[in-house]
């Protein structure tokens, strides 16, 4: 079966994204950057390629969507509400749009951005003694 995730995304401009990213508490995987791409590491086994676009384009057939368009919502499980508000306000106070207002349902609360690059974020926390 599957054992990881790279998720696979264009930005326009590669240090902008890496700043912002950065300064969200993420790192990269230098083996796996140039000065067009880098591996963003989520967890052991999630991780997120940053392409430029002349380099994501190099893997398709078709136009890279335009930021104004959605083909995707990146949903990432964080370990406590706390965490959501953090890195979602943190996001918002660097550039990041707001998708959405937070939302608590008592055993998940959830919290969403809109990257520099158009790219949705939402994160969210889900009480484990919920889950089946």
């Amino acid at each position: 079966m599957i054992s990881s995730i790279f998720v696979n995304l264009p930005v326009e401009n590669l240090k902008r994204s890496v700043d912002f990213f950065t300064e969200l508490g993420f790192t990269f995987n230098a083996q796996f950057t140039d000065e067009t791409s880098t591996c963003m590491i989520i967890n052991d086994t999630v991780y997120v390629m940053l392409l430029e676009h002349s380099k994501f384009q190099g893997f398709i057939d078709k136009p890279i969507a335009p930021s104004t368009s959605t083909e995707a919502i990146l949903a990432f499980a964080c370990e406590s509400p706390d965490e959501v508000r953090q890195l979602s306000e943190k996001a918002i106070a660097m550039g990041a749009r707001k998708i959405n207002e937070p939302e608590d349902h008592g055993f998940m609360f959830s919290w969403g951005f809109e990257d520099l690059d158009g790219h949705l974020w939402d994160l969210f926390w889900m009480n484990p003694e919920h889950v089946l």
